[in-house]
């Protein structure tokens, strides 16, 4: 794709925001078709779908941040002048072609698409079906946007295909994709690993753990568990394990209140034998497969752990590496836990629903990638480059 000039691409990014605007009655009804069509039992997957005036106004807000923000290209990284004079610069440089294939959310389809656009990537979406009504028009919106300011339209495609010519699209593409982005869950992060030809940058796999320390303030632990569970149980940075010290004081007490103070949000708990003992209403853990699960609906696993260690052990083991979290009052020890723990974002002592691109200070972002290449974490602006080597001589060759 042409390399476009900064004003350009913001001038796009206005008319978009003022062509949002303008479509907001139509944006909503499309929506209102696909929830029509929708089995609300899946709630994390209908919360997903829902767009209203307040999902609306959180696009424009998002179009503006970016647009706001400095353009990612062309940024100069290093530079290295040899002897024999020949200058060596090393500079961001746009992907090329991002492939983003995800579930239920309409907002992805904006999102994506302006920092992709932002960087000076074309993008191609992969919606899934329950949000085809919602995704065409914000398409149509994308599409007015670049025909007005003379671009082409293929900056920013949908793709309309079945299953099985989503799996014939990825083993061979009618056209070069430098890198795709599933973002939705394990499934279909595990088709599109199958199935692809060119590098997958993996995200949305949360399977998040809280590990509450014998030194923790009760109280703080209770606030922040019962935020990263139950304040939006679709969202990736979602609480699903939650891990106690042994030496806890008052320890069976401690889980009494922590059963009913989650219990009051109507979440499902299932629990190891030992917590069984205290709690002997609760569900077992059956099967070793459990602690593998992101939830994504309001159930959560308990567990007691002999220390710190036996808690990373576990949190590396099972987790999905996106985000994880020790409440403690001994800052030596958080420092050890946060050090030790293979996850993209570690807390202490504060909710893990913090790992979101606009929490972050990063801004709007694509995914947050749980793989180590080339990011990890949210991927925001800055991180939808490459870069690229400029060698500026006179005649330099190698001896």
């Amino acid at each position: 794709m042409e390399l476009l000039k900064t004003d350009k691409k913001n001038k796009v990014l206005a008319s978009f925001i003022k062509i949002l605007g303008l479509n907001r009655a139509r944006i909503i009804a499309a929506n209102q078709l696909d929830l029509a069509a929708f089995d609300q039992s899946d709630r994390a997957m209908y919360d997903r779908l829902v767009v209203d005036n307040t999902k609306i106004d959180s696009m424009v807000k998002a179009v503006k941040e970016v647009m706001e923000k400095d353009d990612p290209v062309g940024q100069t990284k290093s530079t290295f002048k040899r002897e024999d004079g020949l200058e060596i610069i090393n500079k961001t440089a746009p992907f090329g072609t991002i492939m983003m294939i995800y579930e239920s959310r309409p907002d992805v389809t904006v999102e994506a698409a302006v920092l992709a656009f932002k960087a000076n990537n074309r993008i191609l979406l992969k919606g899934g079906k329950e949000a085809i009504h919602s995704n065409q028009i914000l398409i149509d919106c994308w599409h007015q946007a670049l025909h007005l300011n003379g671009l082409d339209t293929n900056w920013v495609q949908l793709l309309k295909m079945s299953r099985t010519e989503t799996q014939a699209f990825l083993k061979n593409p009618d056209q070069k994709i430098d890198l795709i982005v599933p973002r939705g869950g394990e499934r279909l992060i595990a088709f599109v690993k199958e199935h692809a030809t060119c590098p997958v940058l993996v995200s949305g796999r949360g399977n998040n753990f809280i590990y509450v320390d014998h030194k923790a303030d009760w109280n703080q632990a209770l606030k922040v568990i019962l935020n990263a569970k139950t304040d939006k149980i679709s969202a990736c940075n979602a609480l699903d394990k939650i891990l106690l010290d042994k030496r806890l004081p008052d320890l069976e007490n401690k889980l009494i209140q922590l059963q009913k103070a989650l219990h009051e949000f109507e979440v499902e708990l299932v629990v190891d034998q030992e917590v069984k003992k205290v709690l002997p209403e609760e569900q077992t853990i059956e099967n070793e497969e459990i602690w593998f699960e992101e939830f994504l609906t309001l159930k959560a696993c308990v567990a007691l752990v002999g220390d710190e260690k036996e808690a990373i052990q576990k949190i590396n083991k099972y987790s999905g590496g996106h985000s994880s979290a020790i409440i403690t009052t001994d800052k030596v020890l958080a420092q050890s836990f946060m050090e030790q723990v293979d996850s993209g974002a570690v807390y202490h002592n504060a909710s893990t629903r913090f790992t979101d691109g606009g929490q972050m200070g990063i801004g709007g972002e694509l995914a947050i990638s749980t793989d180590k290449l080339h990011h990890r974490g949210p991927l925001g602006l800055e991180q939808l480059v490459t870069n690229k080597y400029y060698f500026f001589g006179n005649g330099q060759v190698r001896v």
